[in-house]
């Protein structure tokens, strides 16, 4: 995949890792249109064998994403517009992605910035963001993800709190809460994210995969239902992790002392 800017998202390589750049001044808002721009550029991700995982940040200092452009619904864009694939922003309800996505979390994350930075696998903060749901103070509810996945990893009072009130929450804030993996100085945000992806993709790529396959397709079940799951032969990619090339390739590698070569097969 070759660098590529179309409007408002921009692409550029990094190696084996694709960094997305949502650049719609002056608060990275999502209208309908960029929404779909996202997903398309994650979709190519998926579909490029060459990329292994992505890091998807905003333009400028201030914002990550302001969520739903709200001078687009003034224009008349409706609250239930069609977002295209992927849902809200690309991501959201992109299910069936096998290539980590590591937010760079630049500046504020409020509403559906918020729940975008939710729908990445994993977060990396400016030390000066914050993010916060404030869709019932607009009339709303988080329906892009908040009010589901904001539950799953915090308390439930603290999640109802958020969605009830839209209190922001600071960066430190979110890393105590476990919903980023850490906050870190704000130029060093970016790079911080593709030392995380490069770890994340380290390892065997059909291996990677099933790890995503599994924590989705678990989530929110009990233990004894997940292992039911993934022992069903339901879950595709997790079934040829055991028989395949880059299993035995693995403790070979290990034995002989060297970096093991992943073919993904």
């Amino acid at each position: 995949m070759a660098g590529v800017e179309n409007g408002p998202v921009r692409v550029e390589r990094r190696g084996q890792i694709a960094i997305v750049t949502l650049d719609r001044p002056k608060a990275n808002a999502v209208d309908a249109r960029t929404s779909v721009l996202l997903y398309e550029a994650f979709a190519a991700i998926e579909a490029d064998p060459s990329v292994r995982g992505s890091v998807l940040t905003g333009g400028g200092p201030r914002f990550f994403c302001a969520g739903w452009d709200l001078k687009a619904a003034a224009d008349g864009e409706a609250a239930d517009a069609d977002f295209g694939p992927g849902g809200f922003a690309g991501i959201t309800e992109f299910f069936g992605r096998r290539k980590p996505i590591v937010g760079a979390v630049n500046g504020l994350a409020l509403g559906g910035g918020f729940e975008l930075a939710l729908a990445c696998d994993l977060v990396v903060a400016a030390d000066h963001a914050e993010f916060g749901l404030p869709e019932v103070t607009l009339g709303l509810v988080a329906d892009s993800g908040g009010l589901l996945r904001i539950p799953q990893r915090v308390p439930r009072a603290i999640a109802a709190e958020m969605l009830l009130t839209g209190r922001r929450v600071t960066a430190a804030e979110a890393a105590r809460w476990g919903l980023v993996n850490a906050s870190v100085a704000a130029q060093d945000v970016v790079d911080a994210a593709l030392a995380l992806a490069e770890a994340a993709v380290a390892g065997a790529p059909l291996a990677v995969a099933a790890v995503l396959e599994v924590l989705e397709s678990t989530e929110g079940m009990a233990v004894q239902q997940g292992f039911a799951r993934m022992r069903s032969g339901e879950l595709s990619t997790y079934a040829r992790v055991a028989g395949s090339e880059d299993a035995q390739e693995g403790p070979r590698a290990f034995v002989e002392g060297r970096s093991p070569v992943w073919t993904g097969r």
